[in-house]
């Protein structure tokens, strides 16, 4: 009986001494407790939806900043300033001419622009929009780190507003060229320029539209419309995505006067821009083939004319003399719906395939003359420059 006491006590006092240990413990570690309890079972109504939530394909995450995506690519974003002398002709009082010969009196003055500008490559390389440097006599760049030079001018294309300079320092950032060819309505793009002098300044927005054609603004047109703001000063900046890579060069907005629409902006795409730097680093301009004519889309009337079937074509709008389309026996008025054996679709379709075409080649060309079908094979020459077109 003495000795069941004695084992009970002894077991009483080991339990408290055990539990006051515990307590202390738990008290001073309590993460202690979370790790040795078992882990909590869902309820069995959840476990449904939790094996359709593993199933359900997962979305990228949105980025919470673009920071870095501004930071890789707004190094090479210049701004550009240019100056020309202006000499206009005073108007002399009317008597000034009754009294014998006179010296006519001329003033002169310097007009300034700014837009912006994009680092290619290290040697220098800089695009932007040939509007922006054209008749300039001057043209200094900024970078984004503060050094300011002069730029000259290497080439300039106006068929599709590009123009490339030549920055002679060293130490340049070089902007990540993308593609544009892969861009969908909706992918988030940025503009990096220099709006309005402001210096180097970020909008967002998204990739409203592709392929923009016929807006008039030159003559090989497939933009890229995005409602990011573009603004004085933004013209030959950067349109880049999410990640950073260049995929345009801010070109244009339409016209915001008397409450004109806003948020419609057009950037050239990055394969273009590609291309044509390209030939001009090469050749000093853009080759392309050259037919002779002027095509236009022909009006409902003209579209509704026998033997004439949608998709119509183009009608020739005019023709150089001596060109290899004249003396093919190609008149204006003539209808071609046929380039190199495919349909063509309207008139920047035309001149878009045939500047592709290589000059020294041959293309077949089909249409009618009045009710006349005709079918012909025209040699291909390099398209002339717009001061040698009007030369001729």
């Amino acid at each position: 009986m003495h000795t069941a006491r004695t084992v009970a006590s002894f077991l009483l006092r080991a339990v408290i001494v055990g539990l006051a240990i515990a307590f202390l413990v738990v008290w001073w570690r309590p993460s202690l407790l979370l790790a040795l309890s078992p882990p909590f079972a869902a309820p069995a109504a959840s476990a449904a939806a939790s094996t359709a939530a593993v199933a359900a394909p997962t979305r990228p995450a949105m980025p919470l900043s673009f920071a870095d995506a501004v930071a890789r690519a707004a190094p090479a974003v210049v701004n550009i300033y240019t100056a020309r002398l202006i000499t206009e002709r005073s108007r002399d009082p009317p008597l000034t001419q009754l009294f014998g010969d006179y010296w006519p009196n001329y003033r002169q003055h310097v007009e300034r622009s700014l837009g912006s500008g994009v680092i290619v490559d290290a040697g220098g390389t800089i695009v932007t929009n040939q509007h922006v440097i054209d008749n300039a006599d001057s043209i200094r760049v900024q970078l984004a780190d503060g050094r300011i030079a002069e730029a000259t001018i290497v080439g300039q294309d106006p068929d599709t507003d590009i123009a490339i300079l030549d920055l002679d320092i060293g130490n340049l950032p070089i902007m990540p060229l993308g593609r544009s060819d892969t861009l969908r309505v909706g992918d988030i793009v940025l503009a990096i320029g220099n709006p309005y002098g402001l210096s180097q300044t970020v909008t967002q927005g998204i990739v409203s539209a592709t392929g923009r054609g016929q807006l008039g603004l030159a003559t090989f047109e497939n933009f890229i419309q995005t409602d990011a703001a573009i603004n004085l000063g933004n013209s030959g900046g950067a349109l880049i995505d999410a990640h950073g890579d260049l995929v345009g060069i801010n070109t244009a907005v339409l016209n915001r006067a008397y409450g004109g629409p806003e948020g419609i902006g057009f950037a050239i795409p990055v394969n273009l821009v590609r291309g044509v730097t390209e030939q001009i680093l090469a050749h000093g301009h853009v080759v392309r083939g050259w037919l002779g004519l002027s095509p236009q889309d022909p009006s409902e009337g003209q579209a509704a004319q026998p033997g004439i079937n949608a998709p119509v074509g183009v009608q020739v709008a005019s023709i150089f003399v001596k060109s290899p389309a004249y003396e093919a026996g190609v008149r204006p008025g003539d209808f071609i719906t046929s380039l190199g054996g495919a349909t063509v679709k309207n008139a920047q379709d035309f001149v878009s395939r045939v500047a592709e075409l290589k000059p020294g080649s041959e293309v077949d060309v089909a249409g009618r003359h009045g009710n006349e079908p005709f079918k012909m094979r025209i040699k291909v020459i390099e398209r002339p420059t717009q001061q040698e077109a009007r030369r001729g």
